[in-house]
């Protein structure tokens, strides 16, 4: 297709992710489904990591109903563009409830990397970050310069409302880092942490 437009990512997504769970590191996180679940993975495996290895769409609503439940902690949503264009109808419903406490992060490289590296709707004129703001959520932003992970972790911190910020990042390849697929053991241990009963 000689009508796709070039796409503008330039940030190194692993080296970001790293840098930025540096900066929260009491924050709750949950990654969306493949590369930003790598991504966390391979800055560190930690107990309040969340990882899903299914659900495509659901990661900002799983961060959403996290935030609600835990109002004193940070919510960190780290996805990424092909998830959460699953999922756009999620952004309405967390404008709705306006949790104090939960920051969205695309990782927007364009393309669907799970399934072949097809473009994406982002990379054919969705714009994510115009998406977010008629949802509602006024402080949505876009990054395409890696200094301004500090600026999201501010966000994170403060848990001063709900923000959101697209992430300009290459549309590399980057090797898989697996975290456990044992979802059983992902949930309890994440309870654990939170000092909550396993079930």
């Amino acid at each position: 297709m000689s009508n796709i437009p070039a796409f503008s990512g330039t940030i190194e997504r692993r080296a970001f992710v790293k840098e930025l769970l540096s900066l929260c590191p009491e924050a709750l996180v949950v990654p969306g489904l493949g590369s930003s679940n790598y991504d966390i993975y391979a800055a560190g495996d930690r107990d309040l990591n969340f990882y899903m290895w299914g659900a495509m769409g659901g990661a900002a609503l799983i961060g959403l109903g996290l935030a609600l439940a835990q109002p004193n902690k940070s919510v960190l949503v780290i996805t990424g563009d092909g998830e959460q264009l699953m999922g756009m109808g999620g952004l309405a419903t967390i404008n709705a409830q306006q949790p104090k406490n939960l920051t969205i992060v695309v990782l927007d490289n364009g393309h669907f990397g799970e399934t072949g590296m097809q473009h994406s709707h982002s990379s054919l004129g969705t714009d994510l970050t115009a998406v977010a703001k008629g949802c509602g959520i006024s402080n949505s932003f876009k990054v395409r310069d890696a200094s301004e992970a500090k600026t999201i972790a501010q966000n994170v911190v403060a848990r001063a409302g709900v923000s959101f910020a697209q992430v300009y990042v290459k549309a590399d390849d980057v090797p898989r880092a697996f975290p456990s697929r044992d979802g059983v053991h992902i949930k309890n241990r994440f309870r654990n942490a939170l000092g909550l009963s396993s079930f």
